[in-house]
């Protein structure tokens, strides 16, 4: 290969996952990073099956390890459902992992397509990329939700600590004899200010104007206060900043919002609470040509703690086929991003040249696997119009050609390094 192994000052931690997430996880790991880089690597196995026997601990111990570290970087996980319960014979439905991660970070979640030019958009005029940041914490992640069996009053109580005689409750809704069901959940003002700063300061980086979507309309009290501190935050501290750069912030109602959204070129942020921003970040992912081409950080709002993964799922159809010696092709630039986005972090954290040069030559070789070489999984070969077999490769091949560019791109770097003329 002739390319010397880079040296990496500070170790990353890796946290893995489930399913064909994890297969692809594991061939990139063995691929396209350990023979390139002299690293320490901190592993904890977030399998579900190893989340149940350590009651999640093993969650909790691989964020305490990235809020040390300063830099991780995670397979796509498996959220229980019932089924999956029963599948995995799980102990109980544990939470979304992500959500336990958040939770104790304290960061936000941007997600960003991974842009190919000659994938093409499913919204043909998204020439821009748009960036969703969504609000890590509490929300629907963190809720009590409740089956009510039969005929009752549903209320909430609020018990000041110290007043505990100025208790207050609130009736939420008088159930009939058939029961239902209720949910409450939370925020923090903390976490919207944390979550605020981050996307100004995202937006300052990036120079894109800023958008921040809620329903203030229906949720008078509780999204408004997320509209409140975004507003008060960018008029005391932000609003001179992005006037010099001729870059905006507006507040929008989410509706609104997601039908300009489809209108628009691209080019901005767009912030949003917690469940807003899972759904919507699948969108524009979809929307620029495939689920497997969206990359997901976790920031801090100080930027000193960086988390990444793919945006997708633990792609279980396809494990499936996988589980029975059958062909799959899924498509793991995500998960690769995911990889060379840490990397990329953890280079410039520690001043690392040659690092984040390494993480930008793996994208790089990524993208040209597909754009120059044509070479590409079957959802990419599908988006083009592709049905034939011989249109795309294997899960496996995919990785294996990445790991061809990837070669000649270092030797590139190489040769530019010691003067010789070298070509891609």
């Amino acid at each position: 290969m002739g390319f010397k192994r880079v040296k990496v000052k500070n170790a990353v931690v890796e946290m893995d996952g489930d399913e064909m997430a994890r297969v692809m996880w594991h061939l990139i790991k063995k691929q396209l990073v350990l023979p390139y880089l002299d690293i320490e690597i901190k592993y904890f196995d977030l399998a579900i099956q190893v989340r149940d026997k350590t009651e999640d601990q093993i969650t909790v111990d691989s964020a305490r390890a990235a809020l040390k570290h300063k830099v991780a970087v995670k397979c796509a996980t498996i959220t229980p459902d019932e089924a999956r319960m029963k599948e995995f014979h799980l102990k109980k439905m544990w939470k979304s992992p992500n959500g336990t991660i958040r939770n104790i970070l304290q960061g936000t979640v941007f997600r960003e397509p991974i842009v190919i030019p000659c994938v093409p958009r499913l919204i043909p005029n998204w020439d821009k990329p748009i960036i969703i940041g969504r609000h890590a914490f509490g929300d629907q992640y963190k809720a009590t939700d409740l089956k009510i069996p039969g005929p009752g009053k549903m209320s909430l109580v609020f018990q000041p600590k110290h007043n505990p005689g100025e208790k207050k409750e609130w009736e939420v809704f008088d159930f009939p004899k058939n029961g239902g069901v209720t949910m409450a959940m939370y925020n923090t003002t903390g976490s919207i200010e944390s979550f605020a700063k981050s996307s100004f300061e995202l937006a300052l980086k990036r120079k894109l104007p800023l958008f921040f979507a809620t329903k203030n309309t229906i949720l008078k009290e509780y999204d408004g206060l997320f509209k409140d501190i975004f507003e008060k935050l960018y008029k005391d501290h932000y609003k001179t900043k992005f006037e010099e750069l001729g870059i905006t912030f507006e507040h929008r109602l989410i509706d609104d919002m997601v039908a300009q959204m489809l209108k628009s070129n691209g080019g901005f942020i767009l912030s949003l609470k917690n469940y807003d921003g899972d759904v919507q970040s699948d969108i524009v992912a979809q929307g620029f040509g495939s689920l497997g081409l969206m990359t997901s950080m976790l920031v801090t709002p100080d930027d000193s703690v960086f988390e990444s993964e793919a945006a997708h799922g633990t792609v279980t159809r396809h494990f499936r086929k996988y589980q029975k010696g059958e062909e799959t092709s899924t498509n793991s630039t995500a998960s690769i991003f995911a990889w060379s986005r840490g990397l990329l972090q953890r280079g410039k954290l520690d001043g690392n040249q040659n690092l984040m040069r390494f993480a930008q030559c793996l994208e790089r070789s990524t993208i040209d696997t597909v754009q120059i070489d044509r070479i590409m999984t079957k959802d990419i070969a599908l988006a083009l119009g592709r049905t034939d077999r011989a249109a795309y490769v294997t899960t496996e091949q995919f990785i294996d050609a990445v790991k061809n560019r990837l070669n000649r791109t270092l030797q590139n770097w190489e040769g530019q390094k010691t003067g010789r003329d070298s070509k891609l």
